[in-house]
């Protein structure tokens, strides 16, 4: 019988594709087999059917998906046909998936942890795990630039952003940044910029964490700053070094435990000029004096173990805070109060000028995704959980490194360090032979401990330990023939603090109202759904913003991230313990690699401009091992992403701008003019495909060619690979490198900003030059050094993306490209009726996403673009990308995952609002009072005592019939953007504020 499964599954017929299948009931087939599956994917991921797909081809004047494929995508850059057939990337179904998923989780290893470095076993209350890990209405939707339909994540990362000044005591922080590695490289070209005289060392005291400085060395070979390591109490007395020092970085406590008074290491810092950083943990700060109080200048950390799972190294929320004068260098995203159209409180992001779309190549840092979902989820945790309760983990953890210190001592162990939080460095030379024979006994009684050196392990507690894990652990350091085995009777709860007095916190933290009253489930249940309610996601209504693919996130895919033998494990695992996980990740490099038609792959970029820098910094070491370090010169079309010219800049390159045609084409003459004029310097080019104007470029290959004839590696972003999968692909376009954004075209959630995932892949004459980590000792020799704090960065949420291809196929990919072609170019050809369509292909076709062109109606009727993006919300849709890549535009890409029933209700709400404004235009509604200009209009608007509007409530709120039954009110009118700006507050309402 066995045998015989096995020999079906062999034989048994792929999944169906689009052009196999018909959800009508009066078309549907007989399935061709008994024993092929039901739960197959394509079709749940696949918006239109083979119906829609018909009546969209028609109306395009197609035949069939062939045709159309080959009047959109040029035939030059065409692969073959079949390339990415179910034999290339065999297809799973759904429940498929899950056994295999099962399978190999089955093949890691879940030991207790106490490795520590950073990374903790959480505890997630249920709560916040069901509400909002799992809940779609959470980890949908997009950044909040629509600040209207956004008042619930706002606020909850508000409350993320008071959290981090409250226990750090610094003046303000920012939503969250990548990780705590790449959180310290920003916080070390801050101090780099911030000096007037222009100084270059930085200086690391050496107890930093080793994937920390792995991260910093790399970031400052980019900007030129001298690093330098050692001993932070005694390097500044050498005056050359005080005298070109910028800044310092300490960590506190630091990688072995202990915990140093910094206070006049800050006072000598400040006084040669410097800064002074310092790395933390926000649960010990529960305890420790906060570095605010003894003179740091930017405080930096890790959130995750604020209820975030380790996922074998993330994605986790680093969080970043500096004093007032720093603010307007701070990196990332900066959520602000304001006040909206009526007047009342309102939430937005602050400060957008500091960000890398905006300052491009002037810019330090290329922050552009933040790690949004995870920072909420810490600051649930914080919500829930109160100060108390947070004081209370804090000394459970803090009690029982103390027991164990107490125990090891009476056997004959010595403890190194005599303050400490949670971490203990233990010699265990005057009980055993080594370090070795305590890994030995750890490991048989399935528990990691920290290898520092041959002599000493390091031992770090969270909040997941309990009596009996203390126990065995005890009895690992037991097993030394001369110690006695232990039981629970004779563990004795600590007296005192191993905390020295004068680091003891003695400031009170999180007295906010939210941080006091949320305490009860049913209080936290509440307060999580009513923030949701306030925010539009994919589960209202399609998300049509260009270049950032918001597609379905699906629940078969979601599944496996949050079970135990995926969520539980430590990055820093030995590597026997985590087969699966590496089966996993070796799996998507090597899909990816297909995929792109590159040859080798790395995960280690956690976001998709880590990996723009990534890339960059593999091209730079491919010039230096050719003896052509020289070659600093980056060529960057004006179109580029924002994050392109900012991430050239912290590769060190220097950016030189090529123009753009006027159809959106790139100007190859004047790339050819400056790739020549470079030729001796000329070092990359970057280019996004199709172009970000929403066309397949015919002459990318020619464009490539024309680097490569000039020495110059070709760098190709691939925020818009949903395009090409399966029809083209960045090696076939003659690139050499490339990021792919996991959360766009391989459909990890976007989180409200983030997490993402920016996975390079690359050519075989750059493989050698992928990023190495501390903790992948099998890099080679001419390796960059880590861009991100763990191995494979977000490695959890890779699982997605390696669910996703393997539930699509080979064909299923293909397929979901096409669609997303066909798709957008059936908007365009409905809209094109009423909108300017700005760039289109000589045979009227755009590629993925559709760029119209507003700047008509500035003129004609006062409008622009934010007054069509706003009154969309009245309409129940999130507006496209706007004001980029030009500042008239919108760029919309429906992905394939919308059924043309949503295509037509977007397309129909965009024609009724071109009507609204030919009542502005015609003179029947004013210029300056009408339906857009007003536009959002929340039911504090609509329920008001009196109605002076020259409309009427219900064409502000019910333009088209449908909305009657399915509306989404916005929270707020139209926020005040200056206002926020001029009235910086960053923090949640004190008790003070909200009773005035």
């Amino acid at each position: 019988m066995a045998l015989g499964l096995r020999y079906l599954s062999r034989v048994l017929p792929s999944s169906p594709s689009v052009a196999q299948r018909s959800r009508g009931l009066a078309t549907i087939r007989p399935q061709t087999s008994l024993f092929q599956p039901l739960d197959v994917f394509p079709e749940r991921h696949i918006g239109p059917d083979d119906k829609e797909a018909s009546l969209m081809l028609s109306k395009l004047g197609y035949k069939s998906m062939d045709a159309f494929i080959d009047a959109t995508v040029p035939p030059k850059i065409r692969i073959a046909a079949n390339a990415m057939d179910n034999n290339s990337i065999p297809v799973l179904s759904e429940s498929q998936l899950q056994a295999r998923a099962k399978e190999l989780g089955g093949q890691n290893k879940p030991f207790k942890s106490y490795i520590g470095m950073g990374y903790h076993t959480a505890v997630v209350p249920p709560v916040v795990l069901r509400n909002v890990m799992e809940n779609p209405a959470w980890y949908t939707p997009y950044t909040p630039y629509q600040p209207e339909i956004a008042q619930g994540r706002l606020e909850s990362l508000v409350n993320f952003q008071t959290m981090v000044m409250s226990l750090t005591s610094m003046d303000i922080a920012n939503a969250s940044l990548l990780d705590e590695a790449t959180a310290a490289a920003e916080a070390m070209v801050m101090a780099f910029v911030s000096t007037s005289q222009k100084k270059r060392s930085f200086l690391v005291d050496s107890v930093v964490s080793p994937q920390t400085l792995a991260v910093l060395r790399l970031r400052a070979k980019g900007f030129g700053i001298n690093l330098v390591v050692g001993d932070a109490a005694t390097a500044l007395e050498d005056q050359g070094l005080r005298s070109d020092l910028c800044g310092v970085l300490v960590q506190y406590p630091d990688i072995n435990g202990s915990i140093k008074d910094y206070g006049s290491l800050a006072q000598s810092v400040h006084a040669a000029g410097g800064l002074v950083a310092c790395a933390t943990d926000l649960l010990a700060l529960a305890l420790l004096k906060p570095p605010g109080e003894w003179g740091a200048d930017i405080v930096f950390g890790n959130s995750a173990r604020f209820g975030v799972p380790a996922g074998y190294g993330g994605p986790h929320a680093a969080f970043f805070a500096v004093t007032d004068s720093l603010k307007r260098k701070m990196p990332g995203r900066l959520i602000g109060r304001s006040r909206d159209a009526l007047g009342q409180p309102a939430y937005r992001l602050s400060l957008q000028t500091r960000e890398q779309h905006i300052r491009r190549e002037k810019a330090t840092s290329n922050i552009c995704t933040s790690q949004a979902l995870l920072a909420n989820m810490a600051a649930m945790y914080a919500v829930y959980h109160g100060p108390a309760g947070i004081r209370r983990i804090a000394v459970k953890v803090h009690g029982y490194a103390q027991s164990l210190k107490s125990a090891i001592e009476s056997m004959g162990y010595r403890v190194e360090n005599t303050s400490f939080f949670d971490t203990l460095t233990v010699d265990t030379s005057p009980v055993t032979s080594g370090a070795a024979v305590v890994h030995a006994a750890a490991a048989a009684a399935n528990i990691n401990l920290r290898q520092v050196d041959d002599k000493r392990v390091g031992v770090t507690f969270d909040e997941s330990a309990a009596p009996n894990d203390l126990v065995a652990l005890l009895n690992v350091f037991a097993s030394a023939p001369s110690a006695r085995k232990l039981s629970l009777s004779d563990l004795q709860e600590p007296t005192g603090t191993a905390i020295p007095p004068s680091l003891q916190r003695t400031s009170e933290y999180l007295p906010h109202p939210v941080f006091n009253k949320h305490h009860s489930e049913t209080e936290m249940l509440r307060y999580i759904n009513h923030l949701a309610s306030k925010d539009i996601s994919l589960v209202h209504s399609m998300i049509p913003l260009g270049s950032c693919t918001m597609k379905l996130n699906s629940t078969s895919s979601m599944i496996p991230i949050t079970w135990p033998e995926y969520s539980t494990v430590h990055p820093f695992a030995p590597h026997d313990q985590v087969a699966g996980y590496r089966t996993i990740i070796k799996e998507l490099e090597q899909d990816l690699c297909k995929i792109t038609g590159f040859h080798s792959a790395t995960l280690q970029p956690n976001s998709g401009a880590a990996g723009e820098y990534a890339g960059l910094c593999v091209i730079r070491a491919y010039h230096e091992s050719r003896g052509e370090g020289h070659r600093n010169i980056c060529l960057i079309p004006l179109s580029a992403h924002g994050t392109n010219p900012a991430s050239a800049v912290m590769a060190g390159l220097k950016v030189v701008s090529v123009k753009v045609l006027p159809d959106g084409n790139l100007d190859l003459g004047d790339l050819k003019v400056k790739a020549e004029l470079h030729k001796d310097n000329l070092a990359a080019f970057m280019i996004t495909y199709p172009s970000t104007f929403g066309v397949f470029e015919a002459g990318v290959q020619d464009a490539c060619k024309i680097i490569h004839d000039n020495g110059g590696q070709v760098y190709l972003d691939g925020a818009n690979l949903n395009a090409q999968i399966g029809l083209t692909n960045p090696a076939k376009c003659g690139g050499d490198v490339c990021h792919l954004n996991l959360h766009k075209t391989f459909a990890i959630p976007h989180g409200g900003g983030g997490p993402g995932v920016g996975p390079i892949c690359v050519a075989e004459h750059l493989a050698p030059f992928l990023p190495s980590h501390p903790m992948l000792p099998e890099k080679g020799d001419q390796a960059i050094d880590a861009v991100a704090a763990a191995p494979f960065g977000s490695a959890s949420i890779a699982l997605i993306s390696w669910a996703y291809i393997k539930m699509l196929g080979g064909k299923g990919l293909s397929d979901s490209s096409k669609m997303a072609l066909l798709n957008a170019n059936y908007m365009a050809s409905r809209l094109s009726d009423h909108y300017n369509l700005r760039y289109k292909n000589e045979n009227g076709r755009v590629a993925h996403e559709l760029l119209i062109d507003l700047a008509e109606f500035t003129k004609s009727a006062g409008l622009k673009v934010g007054d069509f993006a706003k009154r969309l919300q009245d309409y129940g849709f999130h507006p496209p990308t706007c004001s980029w890549p030009t500042p008239t535009c919108m760029l919309i890409e429906p992905t394939e995952s919308e059924t043309l029933e949503e295509l037509d209700r977007f397309c129909d709400a965009m024609i009724q609002i071109r009507k609204e404004v030919e009542d502005i235009i015609t003179g029947a509604q004013p210029r300056d009072n009408n339906v857009l200009t007003n536009a959002p209009h929340p039911i504090s608007v609509i329920a008001s005592t009196e109605w002076d509007r020259p409309y009427s409530r219900e064409t502000a709120v019910y333009p088209l019939p449908w909305l009657k039954e399915k509306k989404f009110w916005p929270t707020v009118a139209r926020v005040d953007d200056a206002y926020g700006d001029l009235n910086l507050v960053c923090d949640c309402p004190s008790v003070e504020e909200l009773s005035s």
